[in-house]
């Protein structure tokens, strides 16, 4: 789905939320000048009508600017489109998420756990957004997780099912192996590996949390890339709130031959955002 087929929409609502907006005091006072009450009424119809319609043109110019990151003349397609599709969990509170991006030739390896509590008052599985360039059939995504909250010491695999439609970005699904209750604390570990998403030149990898909470307390982003070392790394974020913005440059927390790490903690990260980082690597 494309950001432009969202325009005619917006249009259309501001439209009629501004037609509303002046006709609504024109009905109101002819209405008390004639002590016609369906007048009155009419004209509320028209304020309320104009209310809802500023409202919704709000959260629709929303989701078009976040549906339309662009890094160093790149369109981060693979985020666009999860924008597009994006649900606010608000079944959990996430107190720490750890990812993990493991990065060989052109091969790709996330690791995500997420450590919480369950504020519904029951749940039985947690989804996930598997986001990339590309578009690897979720079959071949070598997806596993295990619930550390009832099996630490990680013997029983849990396999996630997709949900909805292939793409570059997917929904998937993992169960718990036992319902969460509420209140009751958790810890889920996703794992899966994309292969062939990677690319000589610029690349990126994006870490997004969609959590119906203000601030996650700690959030650490950790890339692991075998072979070749990345010319440089890059850190953007974008929100809600606001456009992609270059945050820092990240410099190797361990190098070794064959081998560079690259570490980013992120305190009281905003629940609903997303951090993109951008690389470029000579060869694979």
């Amino acid at each position: 789905m494309s950001a432009r087929f969202l325009y005619p929409m917006q249009f259309s609502l501001e439209s009629l939320a501004a037609i509303a907006t002046i006709a609504g005091p024109v009905i109101t006072v002819l209405g008390l000048l004639q002590s016609h009450t369906w007048l009155v009424l009419i004209s509320m119809s028209f304020v309320g009508l104009a209310i809802v319609g500023g409202l919704y043109a709000r959260r629709e110019r929303r989701a078009i600017n976040a549906a339309s990151i662009v890094i160093e003349g790149h369109s981060i397609d693979s985020l666009n489109i999860a924008n597009l599709r994006r649900r606010v969990n608000r079944t959990f509170v996430i107190q720490e998420a750890h990812h993990m991006a493991r990065i060989s030739g052109e091969d790709l390896e996330i690791t995500w756990r997420y450590s919480g509590y369950c504020r519904a008052k029951r749940e039985s599985a947690m989804e996930f957004s598997i986001d990339s360039q590309a578009g690897t059939p979720f079959a071949k995504l070598d997806c596993v997780a295990f619930d550390l909250g009832h099996d630490r010491d990680m013997t029983h695999a849990i396999r996630p099912v997709l949900i909805g439609t292939e793409g570059l970005s997917k929904k998937i699904s993992v169960p718990f192996l036992e319902p969460l209750r509420a209140n009751q604390s958790f810890s889920l570990l996703l794992k899966c590996t994309l292969p062939g998403c990677m690319t000589t030149g610029f690349n990126y990898y994006t870490s997004t949390l969609s959590f119906a909470q203000d601030r996650v307390p700690r959030c650490t982003v950790q890339l692991v890339f075998l072979g070749t070392t990345p010319s440089w790394v890059r850190v953007y974020e974008s929100s809600l709130h606001h456009a992609a913005e270059l945050v820092k440059t990240l410099a190797p927390s361990r190098q070794e031959p064959g081998r560079s790490e690259y570490l980013d903690v992120v305190e009281n990260r905003e629940g609903q955002s997303a951090r993109v980082y951008t690389f470029f690597r000579d060869s694979v």
